[in-house]
């Protein structure tokens, strides 16, 4: 099993900046990729981003290029996404997810489905 505790959600105006953190714990050497993901009021959960634990290649949704970035730090178990310029269509509760199982793909997985773990999310409010 693998645990994940999201943190850095918030209020933020328009144009800022928010950095939220993903810490896994357990038996975080099975991770293959992790992503994060999002879900706005009366919407679906969709993929911001994700990567690869190991080779870190990334991918991110079009919605958010260019102004988020996606990070890990092994040594810590932590997966970062940094947000940039955010938007009020930005405002959602976050979440981090783990892959578990050993893909030959060189992208990291960005089907929800495909995700083992998750986190319980964080919400991020941003004001226009």
């Amino acid at each position: 099993q693998v645990q994940l505790v999201e943190s850095g959600g918030g209020l933020v105006q328009a144009g800022g900046s928010l950095r939220l953190s993903c810490a896994a714990s357990g038996r975080t050497f099975s991770i293959n990729a992790m992503g994060w993901f999002r879900q706005a009021p009366g919407k679906e959960r969709d993929v911001v981003a994700a990567m690869k634990w190991s080779g870190g290649q990334t991918y991110y949704a079009d919605s958010v290029k260019g102004r988020f970035t996606i990070s890990r730090d092994n040594t810590k178990n932590t997966v970062y996404l940094q947000m940039n310029s955010l938007k009020p269509e930005d405002t959602a509760v976050y979440y981090c997810a783990a892959d578990k199982n050993y893909r030959s793909s060189y992208l990291p997985p960005s089907r929800q489905s495909l995700y083992d773990y998750w986190g319980q999310g964080t919400q991020v409010t941003v004001s226009s």
